[in-house]
């Protein structure tokens, strides 16, 4: 076979699947989708795919299903995504900074570019978190103490290499401080031990200020604007910290799956996204809204490995 008749070839065959898979687009969806969330349930990830399952219906006449494949922090699940019949009917739940910093970590059986992110759709904000009888009354108290008290200032957090503690080690750079960060296995357990008075404040989320208005108060938030629900706390921001952080939830699809499903699919999520009850809902629960579509997604996934990359290293998380 000729050069010529290869390229030829070769070009036909593209052209083919192009045309196949804008197909597919134009008759997406015809039956129902499955969404994976690599966790198990009730954390904020099946949480937040629920508030979606409840408005895909509706929206697009199509069910909606959400199955669970939990294991290594969601390692099992993201190192099975390309597994998947990339027909557009398996979806996956993605979270950074996880698919960023496990790779990078140890062999967890998937790389970050492993992965078909088609939207990120929300996160839900870091945040400096004190009982409500703290005598921290404002973040400058919190920061005053740990600048006359370095490694004092014992915070509880979830986990190492997560949002919670590269939230931790920028913000003592940014402010010159040393705190001592203790990683809890999930936010749930880091909210109880500042409750139970073992640690002094908690590197959380807005979520937790939520879920536990009236024990709690949030000093600062890790987002560019205000929350909606919270108008009086203000953002790190305000106080001339940069700091926008959080745990980034998102939704991937196999690598297999065509150019047009990919961007089908990133419409679908932000129709979703735009609806403004679905927004309410997501705000209501201390999430804060996000729409970086398909064709966004590189440059957001450039950005925010050099951060989390950087940090993690700052923090010895990786090498």
């Amino acid at each position: 076979m000729s050069l010529r008749t290869k390229v030829s070839a070769t070009l036909a065959a593209l052209a083919i699947t192009a045309s196949v898979g804008a197909v597919q687009a134009a008759e997406f969806p015809d039956k129902t989708v499955h969404y994976i969330i690599p966790f198990g349930p009730g954390g904020e990830s099946d949480v937040t795919a629920r508030h979606q399952q409840s408005f895909y219906p509706d929206t697009f006449k199509k069910d909606l299903v959400i199955e669970y494949k939990p294991g290594g922090g969601g390692a099992v699940g993201w190192s099975q995504l390309n597994n998947y019949k990339g027909d557009g009917y398996s979806w996956m739940g993605v979270n950074l900074p996880h698919i960023i910093i496990k790779p990078l970590q140890k062999n967890v059986g998937f790389k970050t570019e492993d992965i078909t992110t088609v939207y990120m759709f929300h996160y839900t904000p870091d945040a400096i978190i004190v009982r409500d009888d703290s005598p921290f009354k404002t973040l400058k108290d919190l920061t005053d103490f740990a600048k006359s008290n370095p490694a004092k200032l014992i915070m509880s957090g979830s986990g190492k290499g997560t949002a919670n503690h590269i939230a931790q080690v920028r913000f003592d750079k940014m402010v010159g401080v040393k705190t001592t960060y203790v990683a809890f296995k999930g936010t749930g357990a880091a909210v109880t031990a500042l409750l139970g008075d073992q640690v002094q404040a908690e590197w959380g989320y807005t979520s937790v200020g939520a879920k536990h208005a009236g024990k709690v108060r949030m000093l600062a938030v890790a987002m560019e604007r205000r929350h909606p629900k919270f108008p009086d706390v203000p953002t790190f921001n305000e106080l001339g910290i940069d700091l926008v952080s959080g745990a980034y939830r998102g939704i991937a699809v196999p690598k297999s799956t065509p150019e047009a499903l990919r961007i089908k699919i990133s419409d679908m999520i932000g129709k979703i996204n735009a609806n403004p009850d679905f927004r309410k809902r997501m705000e209501n629960d201390g999430m804060a809204m996000l729409d970086v579509g398909y064709k966004d997604i590189p440059a957001f996934m450039a950005a925010k490995t050099a951060e989390y990359t950087a940090a993690a290293k700052s923090a010895g998380v990786i090498k």
